[in-house]
């Protein structure tokens, strides 16, 4: 598979601002413990919200294009082959954004586990995967609460 000849599709539920391409290459290549994704970032748009994975490490490769990354030492603007990993927890947060003129691509690499937490700084959100829920973590609570007695 050719990273630069894969085809992207858009999600029509993904709303203004977040609008990417995507195509999912793990899969395709049969991978198990290590995930890619293609991404096509029309100006304006960001990949996902700011957030950070526990357990998973992931990596951002820049196959063309100027994106923007936001870490939590502020905003870089990253060029065309630049690679970047992001570990698991809060030193890993990030964001990838389309700022300028021109069409992004990058492919982002993933460990991958059977489960897994993201946390979103910005909305106080943590999602839970595979379930694919989330939460607010202001609404957490003791691990006794509501157990009923033995």
């Amino acid at each position: 598979m050719n990273v630069y000849d894969v085809e992207t599709t858009l999600d029509d539920d993904d709303p203004p601002g977040y609008r990417s391409g995507l195509a999912r290459i793990g899969p395709a290549l049969g991978a198990a413990w290590l995930g890619m994704s293609i991404y096509d970032l029309a100006p304006g748009n960001s990949i996902c919200p700011y957030h950070y994975e526990q357990p998973e490490e992931e990596w951002l490769l820049v196959l063309s294009g100027r994106p923007t990354l936001r870490v939590p030492d502020g905003e870089h603007e990253l060029d065309e082959g630049d690679v970047v990993c992001f570990p698991a927890g809060p030193d890993g947060a990030h964001k990838v954004t389309n700022r300028g003129s021109e069409p992004v691509r990058v492919a982002m690499l993933s460990t991958k586990s059977e489960t897994g937490i993201a946390v979103y700084p910005d909305s106080n959100k943590v999602g839970v995967f595979p379930l694919r829920h989330f939460f607010r973590i202001e609404d957490a609570v003791g691990y006794w609460e509501d157990e009923p007695p033995a």
